[in-house]
């Protein structure tokens, strides 16, 4: 690390003496897509080439599995906003200022019209770092100035192309890009091995639970090996298993109905159902806290630890199930998301999990009008198929213990890669940390 920086007073405050500052629209190419050309979303499709929409950009990265596609013509039509890699895409409305940086392509796409390209057309300015700029809180706070006072927050072309950036020199911009892309590469890694530690689990799961094939005595497949099967109320079932309730395998425990006037700015988290996001993943961003008085005075069934399975049971997030990463804190838990209390948790959240119930879930978030909601007795009552030999269920939960033992140990570390992250965001984009080059 350099030291003995030595600092000036700029419009957008103190950077390094040895650092410029330059104006975006010399230094980038930006364009979105013309309205005038009036793509419909009924052109959407699966068939064509990909189209990308801002609910697809993702903590960084496209969602290709979630993009829809536009008729060849469309995309054809529109060659300045075809998508290449090292591209940056910018959502411009609703939802402002989240950006992806294409690493990979996986094959060609274009862009829907809430979405900017940004490409640096300098060699004064290195992608990675403008993309990393746009992660920083110098325009993090442009993107908060459009929000306040809109009523439908939209980025414009010219407030990107206004907007000023610090220039380290070149050398410089690709060492801190790499610092940071490292980082979120290692935070992509974990994930991507989240994903696969979940479908290995899911695997098992269907295997013994659906397909019935656990093993036998002897260590082979049951059905396939010729076990028997008896009939059920649910069908063709292995004999010595029974058509049973979920209660069979534990309870939810149901959150605490805390009061307003019990929230503080800080203290112990409160895990609310906004917690869930969408992938399941729990966020430990915290929009209530509660004081150290209350959670020594509450009862510790409520309390949230590491590994522990939670449900969303209202509204449209119904359904929605996570595990609490590897943490060192405790949480506390609030009305209308249940914890599970079971011996053989992760199987508790398998079956939670499972397209058949996570359907029942849907149905019942659709069906009403009003805010759904399902309470721990109704999910606790849900039939399940399970073995009645208490062996089959404990060897089941030992085979994938260790598979959900890494799987929190990831969510932790990237909670914690995602802290250093965001610390050495701001001081190298300041150049408060200087880097050799």
């Amino acid at each position: 690390m350099k030291h003995e920086t030595k600092f000036k007073e700029t419009e957008i405050g103190k950077i390094p003496e040895d650092w410029e500052i330059g104006r975006l629209k010399d230094l980038i190419f930006v364009k979105g897509r013309i309205g005038w050309k009036g793509l419909k979303k009924s052109e959407f499709g699966d068939v064509g080439n990909i189209i990308i929409n801002g609910p697809n950009i993702i903590n960084g990265k496209v969602n290709w599995e979630d993009c829809q596609r536009v008729p060849e013509w469309r995309f054809a039509e529109s060659k300045e906003i075809e998508v290449k890699e090292k591209d940056i895409l910018m959502t411009k409305d609703g939802t402002i200022g989240k950006v992806a940086y294409i690493e990979c392509l996986p094959e060609p796409a274009t862009l829907a019209s809430g979405i900017f390209l940004i490409r640096s057309n300098s060699n004064k300015l290195y992608q990675k770092f403008l993309y990393q700029y746009f992660n920083s809180k110098i325009f993090k706070n442009l993107v908060i100035n459009r929000v306040e006072g809109s009523v439908i927050p939209h980025l414009y072309q010219r407030d990107i192309e206004l907007l000023n950036i610090i220039l380290p020199k070149i050398e410089e911009q690709i060492v801190i890009a790499k610092i940071l892309s490292d980082l979120d590469a290692k935070i992509e890694l974990n994930q991507q091995m989240n994903k696969t530690l979940e479908e290995i689990a899911k695997s098992i799961f269907k295997h013994w639970f659906v397909d019935f094939e656990f093993p036998n005595e002897q260590g082979k497949s049951y059905k396939s090996s010729g076990g028997e099967m008896i009939e059920s109320e649910l069908g063709l079932i292995p004999k010595g298993w029974k058509v049973g309730k979920l209660k069979d395998l534990g309870y939810i425990q149901p959150g605490f109905a805390f009061k307003s006037s019990d929230f503080t700015n800080q203290g112990i988290g409160l895990i609310k159902i906004k917690n869930i996001d969408n992938s399941g993943d729990i966020v430990l961003k915290f929009e209530s806290y509660l004081s150290n008085n209350i959670f020594n005075n509450i009862s510790n069934k409520f309390y949230l630890n590491s590994g522990d399975c939670i449900i969303a049971m209202t509204g449209a997030e119904l359904g929605k199930v996570g595990l609490i990463p590897s943490i060192s804190e405790t949480y506390l838990l609030n009305q209308r998301v249940g914890k599970v209390i079971s011996s053989h948790k992760h199987l508790f959240y398998l079956f939670l999990k499972s397209d058949s119930l996570q359907s029942l879930f849907f149905g019942i978030a659709s069906a009403s009008s009003a805010q759904g909601n399902i309470s721990n007795t109704d999910i606790e009552s849900v039939n399940i198929i399970i073995p009645q030999n208490n062996d089959l269920l404990n060897l089941f939960e030992q085979s994938i213990s260790d598979l959900y033992f890494k799987y929190i140990e990831n969510l932790g570390e990237n909670i914690k890669l995602a802290q250093i992250r965001n610390t050495l965001l701001p001081k190298l984009m300041s150049g408060e940390i200087r880097v050799d080059y």
